[in-house]
């Protein structure tokens, strides 16, 4: 396979990594004049693949190199893939790690994501064997070894919205009106989370970091992006999946995945409640968090990090959001303040 040449820059950390990859250059056989860019991110994290390769593993020809500077999380990532792959779910190995300079080599899981492979034929199995290593991810879990998904998180993620999406983005004052319906929504949404049982929680667990095993690897689907891992509440995951920020499911699709997930995990032993209209309650309530934490992040990485492509799908968000309030009761008064929001983003210029 012929790669692009190497990229050229007086990046400081490109010029660190290819150093670094040098001195590991002989043992995987690296051709850094392949170095080019293998993926973008939210974070400051950046991805390179190279031809080079593991004895070990005959894989793709190919390895990839991460640039993750500090405080991004190499030994995080170095132990929780160790996590997965002892729970049967097929992750990169880490072959090289420099964890003080933020420096990693690892395995190449390919190129073709569930977010490319994605279509109506494809659809059903693709996301059966996603929700499947859930299950397994899942029925490893144990307490005091990741970090909790606890109150002060969940309502650490829920600030960003009156931050960065009504005060940045829409340059509305959260006032005492609007701060009592966020906060009284938040307090319903805490307490649904912390009342769910408590397992490993991946937190980026979406079709953009989902990778399509090549076969016949029995684990599908190769799992990206896992160094924020925690110990949080059961639903988390399967929303995340479903309720994705790039794309969406009609609703049939998405109850036939639900029910799914349920009818497995529970025949597993995993958790869930008995009653799948709790579950389901408990699944949109967490989802609804999750939206609108990143109603907030999306607007931060624009305005902070400079970083525009991600705001294109806060209509998505804004969509999630609304059909959920309106859809129980105690979240109405939600549900109108994102009806108040939206006429203001008209005031002012903005469109969802």
């Amino acid at each position: 396979m012929t790669l692009p040449s190497a990229p050229t820059s007086t990046d400081a950390r490109l010029e660190l990594l290819i150093n670094w990859l040098n001195g590991h250059a002989n043992r995987y056989a690296l051709d850094l004049a392949t170095l080019v860019p293998a993926s973008s991110d939210a974070s400051f994290r950046r991805y390179f693949r190279l031809a080079g390769k593991d004895a070990e593993d005959a894989g793709t020809g190919t390895l990839i190199a991460v640039d993750a500077p500090p405080p991004e999380k190499c030994r995080e990532f170095v132990q929780i893939a160790q996590l997965l792959r002892a729970a049967g779910v097929y992750v990169p190995r880490v072959l090289e790690v420099d964890v003080e300079q933020g420096l990693m080599l690892v395995t190449d899981l390919g190129t073709t994501s569930y977010l490319n492979a994605l279509n109506p034929d494809t659809a059903r199995p693709l996301m059966r064997d996603a929700l499947d290593a859930l299950i397994r991810w899942q029925l490893a879990s144990r307490p005091d070894v990741l970090p909790p998904f606890d109150e002060a998180f969940l309502r650490r993620e829920m600030e960003l919205m009156p931050e960065w999406f009504i005060g940045r983005h829409l340059g509305q004052e959260v006032d005492e009106k609007t701060r009592g319906v966020l906060d009284r929504t938040f307090a319903l949404l805490i307490a649904s989370a912390k009342a769910q049982p408590q397992v490993f929680m991946l937190r980026d667990f979406m079709p953009r970091n989902l990778m399509v095993a090549p076969a016949p690897n029995p684990q599908n689907p190769g799992v990206l992006d896992f160094q924020d891992a925690v110990y949080g509440p059961i639903t988390y995951d399967v929303a995340s999946l479903l309720r994705d920020a790039f794309l969406s499911w009609d609703e049939e699709f998405e109850l036939d995945c639900f029910v799914y997930y349920w009818e497995r995990a529970k025949k597993a032993g995993v958790p869930v409640d008995p009653d799948f209209g709790e579950f389901y309650r408990q699944l949109e309530w967490m989802g609804l968090q999750r939206h609108i934490k990143v109603l907030g992040l999306f607007c931060r990485i624009n305005y902070r990090d400079h970083k525009p492509h991600y705001m294109k799908d806060l209509p998505r968000f804004i969509g999630y959001a609304r059909k959920v309030a309106e859809r129980y009761r105690p979240l109405a008064p939600f549900a109108k303040l994102l009806d108040e929001l939206e006429g203001r983003a008209v005031d002012v210029g903005y469109t969802f």
